[in-house]
Formats: structure tokens, C-alpha cells, sequence
């Protein structure tokens, strides 16, 4: 999917969005502390979660129309998310241990296949029909749809490092992926955190206080994420490895099948030479 720039706007304008949302809190002259999790921030979520949705429906809108394949492509996410909402829900069905999850394998390979706004659009769509299929519906929902669409869209960063390699097709291509799906399986968790972070109770040394310079901020997030979430984001990382190890090459293929049936565009005046 080629980007854009009213595209390219709308998908910097959601990112942006999304960082005011979770970084918000840190700007507060006071917080109120919640005991449950899912209390925290459970006013704006409604707000932010209908802004999110309309920002991926007016992208998806803008695709189909400025596209000959557009439509196709649409209709691929459409796909590519119900199965990965079906995969979710095994995954409830039947839990894992930690987080692991095998939804960020195809997040990753998608965006870095289709580009980063399928990839955002595949991201934040399969975590939104996820959790209504699962009931996994919360405050934390937009947020968990801000940080995928996050995943997909930076899938891409990975091509200029494979050019170089010259591993397109190859192995190499599919280890660059794994380390990037290794390094998402921590950072997804740490970012997810900083939701309810600054509302959380606990020891005092673990916590945002209004007021914190930044070097104290970093320290107490650190020490709450290695108590906290570090053991259970260690299975997201080499879930994400082993799936995208065991399955990235034929994936790869598959997802290059249908790009470049996209991408033919017939041509009715053309002369047929027999």
C-alpha cells in the first residue's frame, strides 16, 4: 500500500493523538489513585476510543478511493483481521502463559509488507474486533489499539536494513523481522503500562508523583517494570520470535502473492501480440 500525504497526515495526527493520550497524565498538577486497574482513566476512554475508530474508517475510506487496488487491499484487512481476531480469541479460549500472543505475528508481517498505514490500520482494527468478540472491552482498549496500530506502523523501518543484506526472499529477511518482533514484545507491554501507570497504587518507589524531575521518572518506571511486567513480556518476545521463525517465510510469500495481484491493472486498449 503505497502511503500518501494526506495518508501519511492522518496517520501522524492518530500517532500524535495517541501520545498526548498516554503522556497526558504526567502533566497533571494531581492524579486520583485507583486500587483496580480498569477504573483508571475510564472517563476519557469512551472519547478516545470513538476518535480512533473514526481516524482508522476515514483512512480505510481515503484507500479505497484513491486507489485501483484499493478496494482489494480493503477487503485483504478485512480478512487478515478476522483471522487474527480468531486467533485472540483461541488465545482466551485457551491462555498462554505470560503475554503471549500469536495476533503481533501477522501485525508485524502485514505492515512491513503493505506499509505502515495497513500495518497501523491492521494493528488497531484486530485489537478493536478482538476484544468485542472476546469481551475484552475497557479502558484500556484504545490504548491497546493506539500501541498495535504503533507495531504495524513501523513494520517498515525493517526494509532498508534487508536491502542492504540483500536478504529479500531469504533468511536473513525473516531473522530482521523476528529481532524486530523480539524488540515489540517488550516495548509493547512497556508502552501499554504507561496508561494507568501514573494512577496506580503501590510502594512509593514504584510510582509518578506530580512534580518528579524526568531521571526519577525513568528510574521508579523502571523498577515498576521489571517487578511488574518484565517475566510476563519475555513470553511475548519469544512468542513472537518462535511464530515469526517457524512461519515467516511462507507467510511473506503468500502476502507478496496477493501485492502483486493488486497491483496489476488491466488495460482493455491494450494490442494482444499472438
Amino acid at each position: 500500500m503505497k502511503e500518501r500525504p494526506l495518508s501519511l497526515t492522518i496517520y501522524g495526527l492518530s500517532t500524535l493523538l495517541g501520545m498526548m493520550a498516554f503522556l497526558y497524565p504526567f502533566l497533571l498538577p494531581a492524579v486520583q489513585r485507583e486500587s483496580i486497574m480498569g477504573r483508571a482513566r475510564a472517563q476519557d476512554a469512551p472519547l478516545l476510543l470513538t476518535v480512533l475508530v473514526g481516524v482508522c474508517f476515514v483512512a480505510l475510506l481515503l484507500e479505497v478511493q484513491a486507489q485501483a487496488g484499493g478496494a482489494k487491499l480493503v477487503a485483504l484487512l478485512g480478512i487478515l483481521v478476522s483471522i487474527n481476531s480468531i486467533l485472540r480469541f483461541v488465545e482466551v479460549a485457551i491462555p498462554g502463559p505470560g503475554g503471549l500472543s500469536p495476533i503481533f505475528f501477522l501485525i508485524v508481517l502485514t505492515g512491513y509488507v503493505y506499509g505502515g498505514g495497513f500495518g497501523f490500520l491492521m494493528g488497531s482494527m484486530t485489537l478493536l474486533v478482538s476484544g468485542l468478540i472476546t469481551g475484552s472491552v475497557g479502558p484500556w482498549l484504545p490504548y491497546q489499539m493506539f500501541t498495535a496500530g504503533w507495531i504495524g506502523l513501523s513494520a517498515p523501518m525493517c526494509r532498508p536494513l534487508v536491502n542492504l543484506l540483500g536478504g529479500r526472499g531469504k533468511w536473513p529477511e525473516v531473522v530482521i523481522l523476528a529481532v524486530f518482533g523480539a524488540v515489540w514484545g517488550l516495548v509493547f507491554g512497556a508502552i501499554m503500562n504507561i496508561w494507568f501507570w501514573p494512577f496506580a497504587m503501590g510502594p512509593a518507589s514504584q510510582h509518578w508523583q506530580p512534580g518528579m524531575g524526568m531521571t526519577d521518572v525513568i528510574s521508579r518506571y523502571l523498577a515498576f517494570y521489571v517487578v511488574t511486567s518484565l517475566a510476563w513480556d519475555m513470553t511475548r518476545l519469544v512468542g513472537n520470535v518462535v511464530l515469526i521463525l517457524a512461519f515467516g517465510m511462507p507467510t511473506l510469500r503468500a502476502l507478496r502473492r496477493f501485492e502483486r495481484r493488486f497491483a496489476y491493472t488491466y488495460q482493455p486498449d491494450a494490442q494482444v501480440v499472438l
